[in-house]
């Protein structure tokens, strides 16, 4: 029986899979690898880095970055991008979620630069799963090069707006 853990978001989640059995993984969002608690309340709420799991305190994020980083295949990339409109996001009783699909990819080599590992997001990205799971590692390749992007303030979504992660803001890497 395999075990995942889907989107971990503390230091004590990372721990424990780590000395768990080889049948126990954990996925692990971009937006809990970049992000904590205070990119969501300080100033202000910022209802668009409301999720579920919350983000939690820097100490989490950064033991999340440790998990990441660190080569041991059972964490692996799971996006969990959310996809509500701005409406649903900037009400009274928000819906949770981070919008990321824009930028996926990027956002991770992003945390994985900044923590000087880029040669391990290829391991984190699309090898740990699969072989968690028994399955075969796609044959396709992306790649990733730094320049900076610029992030859309939004994106059509049906008669509404979807706003991203980093609406306005840069991202450090872009596909090829």
């Amino acid at each position: 029986l395999r075990i995942v853990f889907e989107h971990i978001t503390t230091r004590e989640a990372a721990q424990f899979v780590s000395a768990a059995g080889p049948n126990v993984g954990a996925t692990i969002t971009a937006h809990h690898l970049l992000l904590n608690r205070n990119a969501m309340l300080v100033g202000g709420l910022k209802p668009h880095h409301y999720c579920l799991p919350v983000l939690k305190r820097e100490r989490h994020r950064q033991a999340l970055v440790a998990a990441a980083v660190s080569g041991d295949p059972k964490f692996f990339l799971g996006t969990d991008s959310a996809p509500h409109p701005r409406d649903a996001k900037e009400s009274a009783c928000g819906c949770a979620g981070a919008f990321t699909a824009h930028a996926a990819l990027e956002l991770y080599a992003e945390a994985f630069d900044q923590a000087g590992a880029l040669e391990r997001l290829e391991g984190f990205a699309s090898r740990h799963g699969p072989a968690f799971y028994g399955l075969p590692v796609n044959p396709g390749t992306v790649t990733l090069v730094r320049g900076e992007t610029r992030v859309p303030p939004a994106f059509p979504f049906g008669g509404a707006e979807l706003v991203p992660l980093r609406a306005g803001e840069t991202v450090s890497w872009r596909l090829a």
